[in-house]
């Protein structure tokens, strides 16, 4: 149990800039095998992104909740997936070639192509998240209980952020690491392939959200996997496989495309 700990400490000690007790450190075979806490991270960041929506949204207005969430999660992950899909702009705006893409990639600016990605991300993560209270159907007839008027927009942003790291697990398992191993912050996760245990284990954090939704919203993981590993055939095509900068690219298109397709399920199938 205690060495399950110290594998899970680590996975939140490489996510996020939470504290972690002092027994946990940066052991690289448990890095490796913290992959199959990726998810269950998840909910911890969906759950300090909603508490700010819920004060903001009860005492200030909706669009200040929203922008304090996302504030809430990036403070907590400290833009880890962010900075990720800005690095993915750069290099694959910027490059044409394997080694150019690669080289851009490891180079700590940031240019246009970066800027204009996390403007862009940022932008569209917002005005999502705006859409799904609206289609909360609680907020008709409210109860004192405000977790419970909002039970389906926390449950989605659980879900969002557990289903949205699962998929980089995923593509870990079916897909090649490129790039200098030495110069890479994900080296140690990828130096071996997540099993088909982790993988399950991964999935069981990922699927418990579900659960208390209508079966309907899994369609939503579909097209999710979809994206993922249409992005991943392109970092193949590109650079013959993914690099840490990648996967957290996939994450945040992945959390993207989740938000979209429960709107739409909440709006054309429910």
């Amino acid at each position: 149990m205690k060495k399950e700990l110290r594998i899970f400490f680590t996975a939140m000690m490489f996510l996020t800039r939470l504290p972690v007790p002092r027994f946990a450190d940066h052991s690289p075979d448990y890095l490796e095998r913290s992959v199959k806490y990726f998810p269950l991270i998840g909910w911890i960041v969906a759950a300090i992104s909603g508490f700010p929506f819920l004060v903001f949204n009860k005492y200030i207005s909706e669009d200040i909740a929203i922008a304090a969430s996302i504030i809430a999660g990036i403070l907590t992950t400290g833009a880890f997936h962010e900075d990720g899909f800005a690095d993915v702009c750069d290099a694959f705006g910027g490059g044409w070639t394997k080694e150019k893409i690669l080289l851009i990639m490891k180079d700590s600016r940031l240019g246009s192509y970066g800027v204009i990605g996390m403007i862009a991300i940022l932008f569209c993560k917002f005005l999502l998240l705006k859409e799904l209270p609206k289609f909360t159907p609680d907020l008709q007839n409210p109860s004192l209980n405000i977790f419970y008027n909002y039970r389906y927009f926390l449950l989605t942003l659980i879900a969002a952020h557990s289903v949205s790291r699962l998929m980089p697990v995923l593509v870990m398992r079916f897909y090649d690491y490129v790039s200098d191993p030495d110069g890479s912050k994900s080296k140690p996760v990828a130096t071996r392939k997540p099993t088909i245990g982790a993988l399950l284990v991964a999935a069981i954090p990922a699927l418990v959200p579900f659960a208390f939704m209508s079966w309907q919203f899994l369609l939503a993981i579909i097209t999710v996997v979809y994206a993922a590993f249409s992005l991943a055939k392109y970092f193949k095509k590109w650079i013959g496989g993914y690099t840490g900068d990648c996967l957290g690219a996939i994450q945040q298109v992945s959390e993207l495309c989740f938000y979209l397709c429960m709107i739409i399920i909440w709006r054309y199938i429910i």
